[in-house]
């Protein structure tokens, strides 16, 4: 999996604000927002392609119980039920940021604590940044109403929580 930054921080938003938790940024995304804060982890993807061994011994050496898996978009990788199992098995609380646009098979119920669902508004479709392939890409990728309603109704027993993030950037919006 690949892997951009591994780091510990307090929870800057939602329910768990301020909560101390370790941040695992996983590198690439399926979308290219134009106002992308981690470039690095998604319009160019930067880091170290890891095994989920090696993520864990990461991930414990922090002395935190709540665990988020962030990006980019960490449910592209096929990696990431593997991990979020070894991770739930040595008892950390697991948030899965994401934009909602993908599901992964084989998440064990009661898997992911909190679902952190951001879906992307037309505002996010980078068409004055590239009008090009990625503009096109993203535009019929960022909204996946059914993964959305997977994630509201819970995804089957996989998901615990759920919170919802939607940027604005106009009263449009």
């Amino acid at each position: 999996m690949k892997v951009s930054e591994i780091f510990h921080s307090l929870q800057g938003e939602g329910k768990l604000l301020g909560i101390p938790s370790v941040f695992l940024r996983a590198s690439g995304c399926n979308l290219r927002c134009t106002w992308c804060d981690t470039p690095y982890a998604s319009w160019n993807p930067e880091g170290e392609e890891l095994p989920v061994e090696q993520i864990l011994d990461r991930v414990m050496a922090y002395p935190t119980g709540h665990v988020v898996l962030t990006g980019g978009e960490p449910l592209i990788f096929k990696e990431i039920p593997a991990l979020i199992h070894v991770l739930k098995r040595a008892g950390k609380h697991i948030t899965v940021e994401t934009a909602g646009t993908l599901w992964p098979e084989g998440l064990e119920r009661g898997a992911i604590d909190l679902a952190s669902i951001s879906p992307k508004l037309s505002n996010s479709t980078p068409w004055q940044r590239d009008a090009g392939r990625f503009a096109q890409v993203h535009e019929r990728q960022r909204l996946n109403l059914d993964v959305l309603l997977a994630f509201a109704r819970g995804a089957q027993g996989a998901i615990v929580d759920r919170q919802w993030k939607f940027v604005i950037t106009r009263p449009a919006d």
